[in-house]
């Protein structure tokens, strides 16, 4: 009788514990899950561009793949712009299909005002191709003197890609060859101004600086011509901000302008007309100019803009491709969206300067290895550690308390069976 009376009380006490216990355990993932999917970013490419189809973004032997970039806590230009679909004013209608899919991110803004009239997925981190040559050029009217000169290098003319034919051992004007990186794409003319800068690494610096400096947070250039690199990133938001900027600068607003240049010839040689690629300045009634781009991961990329009465739009449209519609096409069927709104129509704004940076952790550690798809859509432990924490040192407390009842718990029973030991038999 006294053993059983001893095991119901027992039981009676530990079945709790040990079932609140168990609740805890089976817990955790339920409360991971749901952290995961209240506080993981829900767009597609909210961290890292989409995987590389080549070796292009391989870091060099013994050098990790630079961390993503930082998402902000808060979207930069406004709530709407952390929305993934197509974004557009109350009562505004939506773009035609043909545009609305040319390209997984777009932005249509306001080059004077900072409207944005209509997005895509503004944020999503995606690569830039040539268009980061906007921020080159950016980085380069500040930092050079556009009177100065630069010898062009074998270095220069080497460079892979898309050149405006560079001469080894000639001398051009810093502003001709800034315009002639921006009118042809020219990556022997970007890495020319890079070295004008102090040299690669220098000049990425003060290129992300700029990034920085007026709030295009989805930006980090791992080169300044737009090949792609470990680490490359952008956004159609970004693309947007950094564009409007430089239009504020007479040499840049010229150089994407001008239809056509002369460049010097090879020694001996006349020289040759350089010809822009934008079809929107060169087709578009009012257009202003932009960027083009391509690489084989970032795909198409393209910036258009143009005026209307006292209207300057820009198109931003990001990781498109050229069939069955060209992406300048679409870019230019969204500018005469654009147009055709109520003046007023906004859903965000293009912010030029730097927010405070809260930012959340950024990433997870640097890894050997290529970065294969966003973090945030297979792991969620960066996005709950302060929940799991509190809930560890909790598991941990409750195992202190019980050790300390189970050993009180065998002290008496060890006491009660001294007491009775005289009567049981």
């Amino acid at each position: 009788m006294l053993l059983r009376d001893r095991r119901s009380a027992t039981s009676g006490v530990k079945f709790p514990f040990w079932a609140t216990l168990l609740a805890l355990l089976t817990a955790v993932p339920l409360l991971t899950a749901t952290g995961a999917a209240a506080q993981a970013p829900a767009c597609p490419n909210a961290r890292l561009p989409p995987p590389p189809v080549d070796t292009s973004e391989v870091p060099p032997p013994g050098s990790p793949s630079p961390t993503p970039v930082p998402v902000p806590e808060t979207p930069v230009g406004g709530e709407r712009m952390a929305e993934c679909s197509v974004i557009t004013g109350e009562g505004a209608p939506v773009p035609p299909p043909q545009i609305v899919d040319a390209a997984a991110s777009w932005v249509l803004a306001d080059l004077d005002s900072g409207a944005i009239l209509a997005a895509k997925n503004p944020h999503a981190r995606q690569r830039p191709a040539s268009t980061i040559k906007t921020l080159t050029a950016l980085t380069a009217i500040h930092e050079l003197d556009m009177d100065d000169t630069l010898v062009a290098t074998q270095e220069d003319a080497n460079q892979e890609g898309t050149r405006v034919g560079l001469q080894p051992g000639l001398t051009y004007p810093v502003g001709q060859v800034l315009q002639a990186m921006l009118m042809a794409s020219g990556n022997d003319a970007a890495h020319a101004l890079a070295m004008k800068m102090g040299g690669m690494r220098a000049a990425l610096k003060k290129i992300n600086a700029t990034a920085q400096r007026i709030g295009a947070l989805d930006t980090r250039a791992a080169t300044p011509s737009g090949l792609d690199g470990p680490g490359m990133s952008t956004s159609a938001y970004d693309l947007a901000t950094i564009f409007r900027v430089a239009m504020r600068e007479p040499v840049f607003a010229n150089a994407v302008g001008s239809e056509m240049i002369m460049m010097p010839g090879k020694p001996g040689e006349p020289p040759f007309e350089l010809w822009n690629d934008n079809r929107v300045l060169l087709n578009y009634p009012g257009g202003l100019g932009g960027k083009t781009g391509f690489t084989d991961d970032a795909r198409h990329t393209f910036i258009g803009s143009a005026a209307r009465g006292d209207r300057r739009l820009v198109a931003v449209m990001v990781r498109g491709e050229n069939h069955p519609t060209r992406l300048s096409q679409n870019a230019m069927g969204l500018l005469d969206y654009g147009f055709a709104l109520p003046g007023g129509t906004a859903v965000g704004e293009l912010v030029t300067t730097s927010p405070a940076p809260t930012t959340t952790t950024a990433a997870p550690a640097a890894r050997a290895q290529l970065p294969q798809a966003d973090p945030t859509e297979h792991s969620f432990f960066s996005t709950i550690k302060g929940p799991l924490i509190l809930l560890g040192v909790a598991l941990v407390a409750m195992a202190v308390v019980v050790a300390l009842w189970l050993r009180r718990n065998r002290l008496a029973t060890t006491a009660r069976r001294e007491s009775t030991s005289d009567e049981d038999p």
